[in-house]
């Protein structure tokens, strides 16, 4: 655990890289302490995850805390774009907590979902934390806890609150942004002028809800092990006041990506519908010309047999009399057809 000090960190290039922030006066700031000051919380962001451990094992963290990040944590596995995020909360007999979460982020040039991995180590004093992705939530965090509205509670529930809110707030962006992809290709279904075959970019959006899903169930997994913590009401519990109300909004962008996936699926039935409209008009139209065709293939038929005695072979009006014939039932069967509605 570290003290309401702070812990003195040697100088070297992981720590270089690192971003501090340290609790001074009850204010968050990007600046080294002053003489005299007394730090109240600290917050490292190392800048690539796999530093993680070299940093707790700077600012104090204890040997189980270290042991959660090297062998039972994220940073165990390879973070490559083949491998599962995962979300979990190891506690170790320290009081420690180590958070592991996606993060989500959406580019609207392709609208693609991408999901990369957040990593929280809290202890007393001393909060470390690293992100791969580029949904850019720590520097979000930063900015809100720097000059956003004071946050409750010690120092680094306040920054887990940060971290926490802000990685629920860009999944909910990115469930709106969604939203209006889905909204985009419902006129485009809907529109009654021939556009291109919507079944690609239909498929294509759901498979970046199905990503959205992936990513968020597990951070909505997670969070109820913080709420445990919170539930006894003879404790008083710093979390109790944003914790649930960041459980709900989880659930509720959820239950918003079911309902873009659901619509989705009735517009793929509404477009495969139509598919099968078209087709049958087409059908209706080829059949149709292919009656008007089969009268004068019939009468053409009947006059190639051949035979020696037949009707109005040596009639000198006989000809003519048979294509005005021919014309006048095609003529009768067209607007017929068209009167029907099949031409």
């Amino acid at each position: 655990m570290g003290t309401a000090t702070g812990t003195s960190a040697p100088t070297t290039d992981a720590a270089a890289r690192d971003r501090v922030l340290t609790l001074v006066g009850g204010a968050w700031r990007e600046l080294p302490p002053g003489a005299g000051d007394r730090v109240e919380a600290t917050w490292v962001i190392v800048a690539r995850p796999g530093d993680v451990p070299e940093a707790a094992r700077r600012y104090g963290s204890s040997d189980t805390t270290i042991a959660v990040l090297e062998h039972r944590g994220p940073l165990a596995h390879a973070l490559d774009a083949g491998h599962s995020r995962r979300a979990r909360v190891d506690r170790t007999p320290d009081g420690d907590v180590v958070l592991t979460a996606p993060t989500l982020s959406f580019v609207e040039e392709t609208r693609d979902v991408h999901t990369g991995t957040l990593t929280c180590v809290v202890t007393d004093h001393v909060v470390i934390t690293a992100e791969q992705g580029d949904a850019a939530v720590l520097d979000h965090a930063a900015a809100r806890l720097c000059n956003g509205p004071a946050m409750t509670g010690p120092g680094v529930q306040q920054v887990l609150a940060a971290v926490l809110k802000t990685l629920v707030g860009s999944a909910a962006d990115v469930e709106v942004a969604l939203g209006e992809a889905v909204a985009t290709m419902e006129r485009l279904v809907f529109s009654t002028e021939r556009t291109d075959d919507p079944l690609e970019p239909i498929y294509d959006l759901k498979r970046e809800i199905a990503e959205a899903r992936r990513a968020l169930g597990p951070v909505t997994s997670v969070l109820p092990d913080l709420i445990s913590d919170t539930e006894d009401p003879s404790v008083e519990h710093p979390a109790r006041a944003w914790l649930p109300h960041v459980q709900g909004t989880a659930d509720r962008i959820d239950r918003h990506l079911e309902g873009h996936d659901s619509l989705l699926d009735a517009m793929l039935q509404v477009h495969l519908a139509q598919v099968s409209v078209r087709q049958n008009e087409d059908m209706r139209k080829i059949s149709a010309w292919a009656a008007i065709a089969a009268v004068p293939t019939l009468v053409a038929g009947i006059y190639g047999m051949n035979f020696r005695h037949m009707p109005e072979l040596s009639w000198t009006y006989g000809y003519p009399l048979v294509l005005a014939g021919m014309a006048v039932v095609c003529v009768v069967l067209y607007r017929l057809f068209r009167r029907s509605g099949w031409l």
